[in-house]
């Protein structure tokens, strides 16, 4: 479930262009312009059942400099190549990528289990973790740059043209781009244990608890900002287009309802073959369908890849791919990313935990803005994320290969989710 390429991320040795799919292709069904209804369809493809138990994650991690305090300061720019080409040595068992800030993204192969998936991305960790001391480097488990301020690495195209539609958000979408990183759970639509449908509504109703329960990023330039995940904060005050969770007519499916949003949603980036992907402001995916060049200069119609392409622009809550990316979890310390990963693992797998889950959410149910602010100082939510990782860890105790994730979640939940806190309350740094 490693997704980063197609998202125009860089691979090690390549830190100056973005790795992108090129505009044309040799297969013609991925040159010929799309119909609104190919779209349509090809949209709901992104909805499919899939092997039971098989998940993954993507591990963005800011870089800071060893031997220092965590961030007093930016590793120096000069020094980036050698460190993402010394990082990607072979040996991993997952892919690295660099974010425009400098963030670096493990995305771990997907895994035919949640055993399997913890011990290759131990390995991973241990091997880059050393390969980044020995540039001078520490890897940091924090949601939102605490310090320093936001500073592109990459230049691109891509990143040229996102940081120009992001502008009338002001700060807001460069500290995403530059300064945040998150825990990404990748997890199949559905299987036998639980339907599509019933499977998005879990991820989407247990989120703002899970928000709460793993808030790790309370700071900005500095100061404390008043949130408890002000990564979240940040993702709330951008374009609502392409953000959030996408709304539902009555009688929607869920691909369908996606899929509609999805069109309509403006378009951030257009791949060219020089150096301005910038988009026309206000024209959407549909329009650019219907229109052709008329509306997107220098572009004849879309076609699959161009489509492929807007999709990994939109950052909804959870994004389907043919499977289910979890994108709502701040970036942890330490070992501390196995627990969200093993909790929503666990619940997409037990029909009655999923259930019980589901039950005990019910008041935290869609409140995304109260999570990210007051984090566990909620008590519904506090009381909605403890129920809910509780469930979880009761789960992977009754099978004996996820006993060891079931003491993580458990000493996590020792440690801050029974003492209404999240790492958001013990983050100090000097000021």
């Amino acid at each position: 479930m490693d997704t980063s390429a197609a998202e125009g991320t860089t691979t090690p040795g390549d830190l100056a262009s973005v790795a992108s799919q090129p505009i044309d292709g040799k297969d013609a069904d991925r040159i010929i312009a799309l119909s609104e209804e190919e779209a349509h369809a090809w949209l709901h493809s992104r909805f499919m059942p899939g092997q039971r138990g098989r998940v993954g994650a993507e591990l963005e991690m800011l870089v800071g400099v060893a031997g220092t305090e965590p961030f007093a300061r930016h590793y120096p720019r000069e020094g980036y190549q050698a460190l993402v080409e010394s990082l990607g040595l072979n040996g991993l068992e997952g892919r690295l990528t660099l974010e425009p800030g400098g963030q670096v993204e493990l995305s771990s192969s997907p895994a035919s289990s949640l055993v399997n998936l913890i011990g290759s991305v131990q390995r991973d960790l241990a091997l880059i973790d050393e390969r980044a001391a020995r540039q001078g480097a520490r890897l940091l488990g924090v949601g939102l740059d605490p310090a320093r301020n936001p500073r592109r690495i990459l230049r691109s195209p891509r990143y040229d043209a996102m940081e120009s539609y992001f502008r009338p958000w002001q700060s807001a979408g460069r500290a995403m781009m530059c300064s945040s990183a998150s825990i990404q759970v990748n997890v199949e639509c559905g299987t036998d244990a639980l339907g599509i449908e019933p499977r998005w509504e879990l991820l989407h109703a247990i989120g703002p608890a899970l928000v709460a329960a793993f808030a790790n990023s309370p700071y900005f330039r500095g100061r404390l900002t008043g949130w408890k995940s002000t990564r979240q904060s940040v993702w709330q005050r951008l374009d609502p287009a392409r953000t959030g969770t996408p709304p539902r007519r009555r009688g929607e499916t869920v691909a369908d309802g996606f899929a509609r949003w999805a069109l309509d949603a403006s378009l951030m980036v257009v791949r060219r073959s020089g150096q301005d992907w910038s988009a026309p402001s206000g024209v959407s995916f549909r329009d650019w369908i219907h229109g052709g060049d008329v509306v997107v200069p220098g572009r004849t119609r879309p076609t699959i890849d161009d489509l492929a392409y807007h999709a990994s622009t939109l950052f909804p809550h959870i994004r389907p791919k043919g499977y289910f990316e979890v994108r709502y979890i701040d970036a942890l310390p330490g070992l501390s990313w196995i627990v969200p990963v093993a909790v929503i693992a666990a619940l997409i797998e037990d029909t009655s935990a999923a259930d019980r889950a589901m039950g005990l959410c019910a008041p935290s149910m869609n409140r995304w803005a109260d999570a990210a602010r007051f984090g566990m100082d909620d008590q519904e939510i506090a009381r909605s994320a403890e129920g809910i990782l509780a469930v979880a860890a009761s789960s992977l105790r009754r099978h004996h290969k996820t006993v060891a994730a079931a003491d993580r979640v458990e000493a996590y939940m020792e440690r801050w989710t029974t003492r209404r806190r999240s790492p958001a309350d013990d983050m100090r740094i000097k000021q």
